[in-house]
């Protein structure tokens, strides 16, 4: 083996972090981190900066170990064939492997008016965004937050608890991956604080403007500021750069989060499909992935076969404002089942979710190699259900 490994991570989220980390085991790997932000974003909390209550931010200091250097910058194309990376700021980085770990944000809204009238959240910037003119708006100004997963519901949540008029459409059910047990203990929250849940037929968005959202069922609510929480979408960087990539463009591995295109590009988080069927999204997942992407990389240096990835998580934590909290338990298959912890001692496991994302990240940078999780034996079975979804999905972009 060559001394002087040259491993680039594309990303700075959870599961670039957590990659970058334990890849510091080794003293001849070199590990360059490329992010555009100063500060490591939590953003399991951009809720709370919405909500004027956290700034979901940490220093890189705290969450990144010494070895690894970061570079503020976006990586603006991969070149496989030349091993380089290309900066927006000019220049390029070359690399022996590479971690994809790109991310993800909210997808462009397909609804007329979405694009002019309403607020995403999905990143930092957009958050703050928000936060400043729900600043200029008295509490009683009517807001409206369209799509019901976890930002939706805990996004809408928070303003309410502040004294915000919220109304929350879901376009659908109100938690799509909860148990009906455990939605309907989170409507009951929801109700209490004074959010309005429009859930079932006929809560479609089909137009926003500036002061209104109409409906399918031909509604029209007023909503002087509308909050965007539906959607999902990718860096199209994958797709630019010619590898292959899902239809949003995430980066289609194998089992073991190497890239179908080149052995030296492995990728992990949100903005990665191995065999073209994605981890559910959260923090957790997201570190467990960028973890195994480095036992990837380390193993092709040290010449061994690198192994599938298996990630269990059986839990989905969704806060209902900070008195109460939606810990609902999944089996092996990522099936809700009917238990679940509400009320209070949800909202406590919920504020503990904030405390573990973090701390798996600082224990990591402290000690390489340590982060441990637990496998899930459903994934081939997963994988066999979905094989005519994963076959279309593995095509050249």
């Amino acid at each position: 083996m060559a001394a002087g490994t040259r491993v680039v991570v594309v990303g700075g989220g959870f599961a670039g972090v957590m990659a970058a980390n334990r890849l510091t085991q080794r003293a001849d790997v070199s590990v360059t981190m490329v992010n555009p932000r100063p500060d490591f974003v939590i953003r399991l909390r951009l809720h709370h900066v919405v909500a004027g209550v956290h700034d979901a931010v940490a220093p890189y200091r705290q969450v990144l170990a010494e070895g690894v250097r970061l570079v503020r910058d976006t990586v603006t194309a991969v070149d496989a064939a030349q091993r380089r990376v290309t900066l927006l700021g000019g220049g390029t980085l070359g690399y022996d492997h590479l971690v994809y770990a790109a991310g993800s944000a909210s997808a462009a809204p397909r609804v007329p008016g979405a694009d002019e009238f309403a607020y995403p959240m999905a990143t930092l910037e957009a958050a703050r965004r928000l936060r400043a003119i729900l600043d200029d708006q008295p509490p009683a100004t009517p807001v409206t937050v369209v799509g019901a997963g976890p930002t939706g519901i805990e996004t809408a949540a928070e303003l309410a608890e502040r004294g915000h008029r919220v109304t929350l459409v879901c376009g659908g059910v109100l938690g799509a991956y909860l148990h009906p047990a455990a939605r309907r203990a989170a409507a009951r929250s929801l109700s209490g604080i004074g959010v309005d849940v429009l859930a079932g037929p006929g809560g479609t968005v089909t137009e926003v403007t500036r002061d209104t959202v109409r409906l399918d069922d031909g509604r029209t609510l007023p909503s002087a500021i509308t909050i965007w929480t539906a959607g999902f979408g990718v860096p199209d960087l994958a797709t630019r750069s010619g590898l292959r990539t899902d239809a949003i463009g995430r980066l289609i591995t194998d089992e073991t989060l190497t890239s179908l295109d080149d052995e030296r590009i492995v990728a992990a988080g949100d903005s990665a499909a191995p065999s073209g069927v994605p981890y559910r999204m959260s923090a957790y997942t997201a570190s467990c992935l960028g973890a195994h992407a480095a036992d990837t990389v380390l193993r092709r240096i040290a010449g061994t076969a690198p192994e599938p990835a298996s990630v269990f998580f059986g839990a989905m934590c969704v806060g209902l404002g900070s008195h109460a909290g939606i810990y609902q338990l999944a089996g092996r298959d990522d099936t809700a089942n009917r238990m679940y912890v509400g009320g209070r001692l949800g909202a406590r496991l919920k504020a503990l979710t904030y405390r573990f994302a973090v701390g798996h990240l600082t224990n990591e940078a402290r000690k390489p190699g340590s982060h441990r999780w637990l496998g899930n034996n459903k994934r081939r079975q997963l994988l066999q259900a979905q094989a005519p979804v994963a076959a279309a999905a593995d095509q050249p972009a």
